[in-house]
């Protein structure tokens, strides 16, 4: 199966904060931490280069400082980088005129940030048609937008209410639902449920993988939290002093972490959470089995009933295709911390 089409690409990017940082990357130098720092400049992104594929969810993470925010902001270009391409369906955004980074952000661009950022005397209905009310669309066709997005977020009958009257999972809904009124083409989320109680939280990330199933969006999503990371993610950028570590799936980077820090960034995450079935299948049909489960069904996902099962699991592909089978031996093993490597 072919990776879907790139929609977002860096190319080397850089973001140095100081008197000259253009004077640090003259004639193509690459310098280090040490010597970014020596020059009394800060290395906030460094020679970042990243692909984020036509309907995939791309996390970045990291710790607070790593460069996670300075690099989502470069990428919508909210923020000048100091060198490097930044490409969104192959244009060059660099090279764009601030005239036409107003137009795409209006029409091709959703962000959703931290901070919700509501309008406090505009009503859910008056919030989120807002976008649309910038970009000049008629009334009655922004708010019967506004309409879709908001039963889209769950909030039907909430139309009327001021932020004030809603709880912070709602208010967060609000601003998701703003968001996706423009129907953007890439979607950029900034650790938007990091400030909401766990068991909210929770249900925010169940709702964004409603959405995300039903509208199959380019994301950018932000968290330093890797349990909504590999929840959320088909890939992982793992950041570190504004440099790239390694960018893979989960179940990869747990399972092959590129050196010792992403090795403790996943020290601690069971392997049940990211190895899935077609790891640990064994290729080929069984004879007798007493079911059939995806390829990219995790263990965690699926152990019960695959243990409580005499007989083995079928797996299959996307297509529905039978390529393996899962027996309850094997999970176990992946349960106990041996299997999947």
């Amino acid at each position: 199966m072919h990776p879907a089409p790139v929609k977002l690409a860096c190319r080397n990017v850089w973001k140095i904060y100081g008197p000259h940082p253009e004077r640090l990357l003259q004639g193509g130098a690459v310098p280090t931490l040490s010597e970014i720092r020596e020059s009394q400049h800060v290395g906030a992104v460094r020679a970042a280069s990243l692909d984020v594929r036509t309907g995939e969810i791309f996390v970045i993470m990291g710790l607070s400082g790593s460069g996670k925010s300075t690099l989502i902001r470069c990428l919508a270009r909210l923020i000048e980088p100091t060198e490097g391409e930044i490409l969104f369906d192959g244009q060059d955004l660099l090279k764009a005129s601030p005239s036409e980074m107003i137009e795409i952000r209006r029409h091709k661009m959703g962000m959703v940030f931290q901070h919700f950022a509501l309008l406090p005397h505009l009503t859910v209905l008056q919030n989120v048609a807002f976008p649309l009310e910038v970009q000049g669309v008629a009334r009655n066709l922004r708010e019967a937008r506004a309409s879709e997005v908001i039963s889209l977020v769950g909030l039907d009958g909430r139309e009327d209410y001021y932020p004030r009257q809603l709880s912070g999972g709602q208010q967060q809904r609000v601003g998701i639902a703003r968001s996706l009124a423009v129907e953007p083409e890439l979607w950029f989320l900034d650790e938007p449920f990091s400030a909401l109680d766990p068991l909210i939280r929770r249900e925010m990330q169940d709702e964004f993988l409603r959405i995300q199933k039903k509208l199959k969006k380019s994301i950018v999503f932000i968290t330093h939290d890797f349990d909504e990371a590999i929840r959320l993610a088909d890939r992982i950028a793992i950041m570190k002093d504004g440099a790239l570590i390694q960018i893979a799936t989960p179940e990869e980077l747990v399972l092959n972490p590129a050196d010792a820090y992403v090795a403790e960034f996943t020290a601690h995450v069971p392997r049940a959470k990211v190895v899935t079935l077609g790891r640990i299948m064994v290729p080929g049909a069984a004879e007798n089995v007493a079911g059939t489960l995806p390829a990219s069904t995790r263990v965690e996902a699926c152990a019960g009933r695959i243990e409580a099962a005499a007989l083995p699991h079928a797996v299959t592909d996307d297509a529905g295709r039978v390529i393996g089978h899962v027996t309850p031996r094997a999970v176990i093993d992946v349960l106990l911390g041996r299997g999947g490597a």
